[in-house]
């Protein structure tokens, strides 16, 4: 049964007790954060996954709170986890594409999480676990220790067209290395911290989870592929038993009752889900995340049907920790609702420019999703296509959440209430492309390749309606 825990009701007109620096130095609670990349909320035991697959991420939902419904801002890496950052919708933070010879990186006057934490004495660290969070994104801002599989900048080669080139097999690393990696930094660190661990392994089939999971899920011979819902299903229950490791050293070293816990995916995977198997498009199965949060005096075994945001989450850590944001934000904390207190309710807004992504070649297979925007609120979803208005969708997730009836045609007057509502948020539209840089200072296209972001997918797929 839900419940919440007295002193976080009083979280509300006061900041935390332990929030406030003791006279020998003591300091606030730390925080980790966990982002699960490209991971369905579906996939997981606490959001009704059958079989047990997640018994660790399911143990801290039934400790904390679980957000039912909550929606990211994009279906591509480092947009999403910009937006987790930050706080802030694409068009705000400005890192809106994958690659592009602009318009890649986000902006130095846009802080991130890690920035407001260190300026408040935190010791911050990131271990990451691919290239799409690197510092070529813009990442490491903040971070006294910042680590992801990559080489060194210096061992980076230049090619003609000015892109970058280095080995491509170094440029993810499975989840037991970052969690060892991460255990080993917690191992060392003194005081309140803040660290960010990033899980990589159902992105894709380039590194394989230990046989013994293999075999639980029934991964058939040759088939191990992001392809594979067999295979996705093992990558991801792998990634919940190192998410296990990370969290009994917090219990084995005495920090996990004073450390929040925020744990959300970056985006989902289509998995053959309307005729496509990656991501980069907004339907449910790719923008539906699985969000846990745990705070020091927080609700215990509480699930909120409401839907949220992945931009909620940065205000929801500074509340928490009684700190101010150092710059604007368009989230808006989760406190309250775990307080149980009526709020308005929230809408979501999602956008995937494919068409001006030098990275998306996607699009030559689904040439109606090169520009889509969306605009939803908990029970209506509208994507709209800029390039293509007569071909928009419209659907009623409370009668249909498999998406399969669009009501474009049938309800305008729901189309036209969410699109007045898009149109509010201001200058959202791109008309033109990024352009080119004649500096070079584009991100590392050998990588993105060896990680499956460029070309599209192998089989046909169906178009983009």
């Amino acid at each position: 049964m839900s419940r919440s825990h007295p002193l976080f009701l009083a979280l509300l007109a006061l900041p935390l007790a332990c929030s406030e620096p003791s006279e020998g130095g003591g300091a606030r609670p730390s925080v980790v954060l966990v982002t699960l990349d490209t991971t369905r909320a579906d996939y997981l035991g606490c959001y009704g996954r059958p079989g047990d697959p997640t018994p660790h991420l399911d143990a801290l939902a039934a400790d904390g709170a679980l957000f039912e419904l909550c929606i990211s801002s994009s279906a591509v890496t480092p947009v999403s986890h910009a937006s987790i950052l930050t706080g802030l919708e694409p068009y705000q933070h400005g890192l809106r594409v994958m690659y592009a010879g602009s318009g890649f990186r986000l902006p130095e006057s846009v802080p991130l999480l890690s920035e407001a934490l260190k300026a408040e004495g935190y010791r911050t660290a990131a271990l990451l676990s691919a290239y799409p969070v690197c510092e070529d994104f813009g990442f490491d801002r903040g971070f006294d220790h910042f680590d992801w599989p990559g080489p060194d900048s210096g061992s980076a080669t230049r090619v003609e067209d000015g892109r970058m080139s280095w080995d491509t097999a170094s440029f993810q690393r499975r989840s037991d290395v970052t969690t060892d990696l991460a255990i080993e930094w917690l191992s060392e660190v003194e005081g309140p911290f803040f660290l960010w661990v990033h899980y990589w392994d159902p992105h894709d089939g380039g590194s394989q989870p230990p046989e013994d999971f293999l075999r639980r899920f029934e991964v058939p011979s040759g088939a191990v592929s992001s392809q594979s819902k067999a295979f996705y299903a093992a990558e991801v229950s792998f990634v919940d038993a190192q998410f296990g490791r990370l969290v009994d050293h917090l219990r084995e070293t005495g920090r996990f009752e004073d450390t929040a816990l925020a744990v959300i995916s970056d985006h989902g995977e289509g998995l053959g889900d309307h005729g496509w198997h990656s991501h980069r498009i907004l339907y449910q199965e790719q923008i539906h995340l699985p969000l846990i949060l745990r705070l020091p005096e927080g609700p215990r075994g509480l699930r909120l049907p409401q839907l949220v945001r992945g931009i909620d989450v940065y205000p929801t850590i500074l509340e928490a920790l009684d700190l101010p944001s150092p710059g604007r934000v368009e989230g808006r904390s989760l406190v309250g609702l775990m307080a149980g207190r009526a709020e308005e309710p929230r809408s979501a807004y999602a956008e995937q420019l494919n068409q001006w992504d030098l990275n998306a070649r996607m699009v030559e297979r689904r040439p109606l999703d090169g520009l889509l925007h969306l605009e939803m609120d908990a029970r209506w979803k509208l994507i709209h296509r800029p390039g293509h208005p007569e071909r928009g969708e419209l659907y009623d997730l409370a009668a249909d959440p498999e998406e399969s009836r669009n009501l474009y045609s049938q309800r305008p007057e729901v189309v036209a209430r969410l699109m007045e509502r898009m149109r509010a948020r201001g200058e959202i539209f791109v008309h033109e492309a990024f352009p080119e840089t004649a500096d070079g200072s584009l991100p590392n296209t050998a990588a993105l390749e060896a990680l499956g972001y460029a070309g599209a997918e192998e089989e046909t797929e169906e178009g983009g309606g």
